[in-house]
């Protein structure tokens, strides 16, 4: 296996573990309840307490990288991630899998930015695009695919498997990740970590999730709900004036200046929060209200899955060919498609008339999105500052689906219906139809010279 092969493999195993689990729970959320008890608020918080962990702190675990070398904090992570793994799996109440949940969270933040920023390193030109279009398949694929793994293990084991399975990969990766030590070269100079910067962030994060979630029970003006809120909005404000201050962010606002980058960016944050939010609650719908097994709801999730293996590597090739702007206009809006489509689902469910065309337009129009859209934004800044734009992007991927996710309560209402299924279909095609307007007129392609991209 060469250099270049080890550090794919590494990639997108360390990646596709932190991004699995943040929605390899969502088919298992109904036996998670009957087991440990709790409705739709603990299902939302069995959900966000590792995405707000990931979120805050995957801006800082760039920083460490740049600190402690990007192999090593890999390393870091592998073992933090499998430790409150087997936690999770081991959960003996509802609260206990939450904070387990959220140290998780913590661990998978040191996962995805230094191997995305590996890939950057190791490959150039177009064999970059084709590893990214390669990652990003099996990452994305990650969350589509997750819940076919949730529902098997609730079927067939028990809901504590999907948290126990993460043992296997780390694993298999740990070999291979030690033979790659050597491309860690020490600290990058000028190098340090934002302390105070991640505490705003996740008092920004916590607090508004924290009163998004309560909301879908309590009333606004309830102090559990405004309370939070207003730490939370003003820790967020807190957080941006400190990050165009201090000489060392672990959020440069710089960065989001540079045009694909910022574009990209708002582009992620309605593509990706619709993302979470689609899947999420249609997940709890078809069996909660359609009443289909945890494995059936799995495999009729699961066309997405199949058609984003099969197209992201060709798509990330060519989007590094002729550019990321197309891709990411049109890839959304058949994702809004694919979810108008599903609008019409009534019980008793038709499956095949109301569910599989949507999903197959929305896999067709992922496929062409998730590629393109990562090289658009990491193609936008230099080589050296990979990490930390990868940490950026990852971060407001998983902080969008975070803030969807946890105001799911207000568009279903306290439990999943059919109507507030509906209701979130429309709100998703609608986020999806930004994602692709935002890209129309943000996004700009490379010039062109000799035929290849500059």
């Amino acid at each position: 296996m060469s250099q270049q092969q080890r550090v794919l493999y590494v990639a997108i195993v360390a990646s596709f573990m932190a991004f699995l689990d943040g929605s390899v729970v969502n088919l298992a959320l109904p036996a998670i309840s009957r087991d440990l008890g709790g409705g739709l608020v603990v299902q939302q918080w069995v959900v966000d307490a590792y995405l707000l962990t990931l979120g805050a702190l995957i801006l800082v675990a760039g920083s460490l990288s740049d600190q402690f070398g990007r192999v090593r904090v890999l390393q870091w992570g592998l073992a933090g991630f499998t430790a409150t793994s087997v936690l999770c799996g081991f959960a003996w109440s509802a609260e206990v899998l939450i904070v387990a949940r959220g140290l998780q969270g913590i661990a998978g933040a040191l996962l995805v930015p230094s191997s995305l920023a590996l890939i950057v390193t190791v490959f150039t030109g177009p064999a970059q695009a084709l590893a990214i279009g390669r990652w990003s398949a099996w990452t994305s694929g990650a969350i589509v695919a997750a819940p076919l793994l949730g529902g098997l293990s609730v079927d067939v084991l028990t809901w504590r498997v999907i948290f126990f399975i993460n043992v296997v990969p780390a694993i298999a990766v740990w070999p291979v990740l030690r033979r790659l030590r050597g491309l860690d070269h020490g600290r990058i100079p000028g190098s340090r970590i934002d302390l105070l910067g991640t505490v705003l962030a996740v008092i920004g994060l916590g607090g508004t999730v924290y009163a998004l979630i309560e909301s879908g029970s309590k009333d606004w003006a309830a102090p559990q709900v405004w309370v939070p809120l207003a730490a939370g909005v003003l820790g967020l404000a807190a957080f941006l004036v400190h990050e165009a201050k201090t000489p060392y962010p672990m959020m440069p606002l710089r960065l989001f200046a540079v045009r694909n980058f910022g574009w990209g960016n708002l582009a992620t944050t309605a593509i990706y929060g619709a993302l979470s939010l689609g899947f999420f609650v249609l997940g709890l719908y078809l069996q909660q209200v359609a009443g289909l097994g945890a494995t059936a709801a799995g495999f009729a999730l699961l066309p997405p899955t199949l058609m984003l293996l099969l197209l992201s590597s060709r798509v990330g090739a060519l989007a590094g060919r002729f550019g990321s702007r197309w891709f990411m206009a049109g890839g959304p809006l058949l994702c809004a498609a694919g979810f108008v489509l599903m609008m019409g689902v009534e019980i008793p469910l038709d499956y095949a008339g109301q569910i599989l065309a949507g999903l197959l337009v929305f896999g067709l129009g992922l496929s062409l999105t998730v590629a393109p859209l990562t090289a658009a934004i990491l193609g936008a800044v230099e080589p050296e500052e990979a990490g930390i734009g990868s940490a950026v992007n990852n971060a407001v991927a998983r902080i969008a689906g975070l803030l969807t996710i946890a105001f799911a309560g207000v568009i279903t209402g306290p439990a999943v219906t059919t109507a507030g299924l509906q209701r979130t279909m429309a709100v998703t095609a609608a986020l999806f139809l930004a994602g692709a307007l935002i890209s129309a007129v943000g996004i700009r392609n490379p010039p062109v010279t000799d035929g290849q991209p500059a």
